[in-house]
């Protein structure tokens, strides 16, 4: 026994020095530090599962995978000459320290001539996939954080299977945790017919304490290099016939075609190197030639548990501080920690319309109380709440201004920020912004607004479960 403790407190020892040369936030350092000297051995699996700093022990080792991205979207030529470049869209000039911030922090260029498509439900998403998918003559990338087996996953495996036999190249990337229900007769299925199927971070003994927690939360399809989709639509049928307890889901995706495939392409061929070992997708022919198909200028923001900084944070944070008219947010997971809070705050209290829209559901009690948790003091500052009535809201979008939109698969909170791979796409349009707020107006007068006087008035019982469920709010 004597010597099981003394071998505990020499590993406690250690974890307590890691932590005070890499911890990347004095409250969470203490946390944890707490959590290891007060809690016999659970607190210890707590900090091996939740507490690492992959920053310091990045999981991408292939930094040639990263310098071949960085040349093929040509980043360093780009930023050097953007301020002097008399050829740059007035979109880009009037927003340049919000695209050399992306540029900088996640390492993609603005492109333009895009053609952007919102697709506003599960329907239309997939119909515009399928569709897409059709088209295929050289290669399909397809990427899901929750791919689960049912109509849609059956009529995937009907397009890709046929499309491998006329020589299409195929490759499927899924999300170990996210995806642990797909079954090995599913993905034997498509690999017996030539697809390249992978895992991402598969849930192995000798990696399970060290990879739960950092999943990849990105979903991309990917045709010929002409069509992209990204945005948050899993591969799940809910999406197109609902959930038993919340109903209908309602959820926001994008298709691009355009320039900015190209972005989508880089992260997917970062992500099936690092899932697959192979660098077999940096290659040009998987890349398009630059071409002007629409009017929109867009930008992709790539972020992980593994990135110099918290690129996706950095972007709303920056739409926010430096909103001047408004900022209408929707989203499920608000859960945006001190900064964004302030940042939100410090908007409101200057006179600018910050709006949040969320579900009155949720799929998550404890996600619910963490939420409702900052409520009182945004409200308090004049940020408006607004609770939307119907199934579960699940969209990821900012509109600001009527000049910026990003949408994706980041969620407001800490997990989607510093532990979940991610992709969002920045999209200066004028046209498209403009129509998105009246479609977040139009989804606000559907909805239950939170008004401040009666919400400091809610049940201590209420103000205990907030209370608790905020304890866990750095993890979520």
């Amino acid at each position: 026994m004597t010597i099981a403790l003394i071998i505990y407190f020499l590993l406690a020892f250690v974890l307590m020095g890691r932590l005070l040369l890499y911890g990347v936030r004095p409250t969470k350092t203490l946390a944890w530090l707490l959590a290891i000297f007060t809690i016999p051995v659970g607190g210890m699996l707590f900090y091996f599962i939740l507490g690492r700093n992959r920053r310091k022990n990045k999981f991408y080792t292939l930094k040639k995978t990263e310098s071949i991205i960085k040349y093929l979207n040509m980043v360093d030529a780009y930023y050097e000459t953007i301020d002097s470049d008399s050829n740059i869209p007035t979109a880009i000039k009037d927003h340049i320290k919000l695209v050399k911030l992306i540029i900088k922090g996640s390492n993609f260029v603005p492109t333009v001539g895009n053609d952007i498509m919102p697709l506003k439900n599960g329907a239309s998403t997939f119909e515009a996939i399928f569709k897409a998918l059709e088209t295929a003559k050289t290669f399909i990338h397809i990427q899901y954080y929750i791919f689960e087996e049912g109509v849609l996953a059956e009529k995937f495996k009907s397009i890709l299977i046929r499309k491998a036999k006329e020589g299409v190249e195929v490759r499927l990337l899924y999300d170990a945790l996210g995806s642990r229900t797909l079954s090995k007769k599913y993905i034997n299925s498509l690999k017996t017919e030539g697809i390249q199927v992978f895992g991402f971070l598969p849930m192995r003994l000798g990696r399970f304490l060290s990879s739960i927690n950092y999943r990849n939360h990105r979903k991309i399809v990917i045709i010929d290099g002409v069509y992209g989709f990204t945005g948050g639509i899993n591969v799940a049928d809910k999406y197109i016939s609902g959930d038993p307890n919340l109903g209908n889901w309602y959820d926001m995706h994008l298709q691009l075609k355009g320039t900015i495939v190209n972005s989508l392409q880089s992260v997917f061929a970062m992500d099936w190197s690092f899932a697959s070992g192979s660098d077999n997708l940096l290659n040009t022919k998987y890349f398009i030639k630059p071409s002007t198909v629409g009017k929109s200028v867009a930008q992709l923001v790539a972020g992980g548990p593994d990135s110099d900084f918290h690129s996706i944070q950095q972007l709303y944070f920056s739409i926010i501080n430096s909103s001047k008219k408004y900022v209408y947010i929707t989203n499920p997971y608000i859960i945006p920690g001190e900064a964004l809070k302030e940042a939100m705050q410090v908007a409101a209290l200057s006179g600018i319309d910050i709006r949040l829209l969320l579900s009155k559901k949720s799929d998550s009690l404890l996600v619910k109380w963490t939420v409702r948790s900052i409520f009182e003091d945004l409200l308090e500052s004049g940020v408006k709440i607004y609770l939307y009535p119907e199934g579960f809201l699940h969209s990821k979008i900012i509109v600001s201004d009527d000049e910026l939109t990003t949408i994706g698969t980041a969620n407001l909170d800490i997990r989607s920020f510093e532990q979940n791979y991610e992709v969002n796409v920045l999209i200066y349009d004028k046209k498209l912004t403009t129509q998105l707020k009246h479609d977040f107006l139009n989804d606000c007068k559907k909805s239950k607004p939170i008004d401040y006087l009666n919400y400091i008035k809610r049940p201590k019982t209420e103000r205990l479960k907030e209370g608790i469920a905020k304890v866990f709010s750095p993890v979520l």
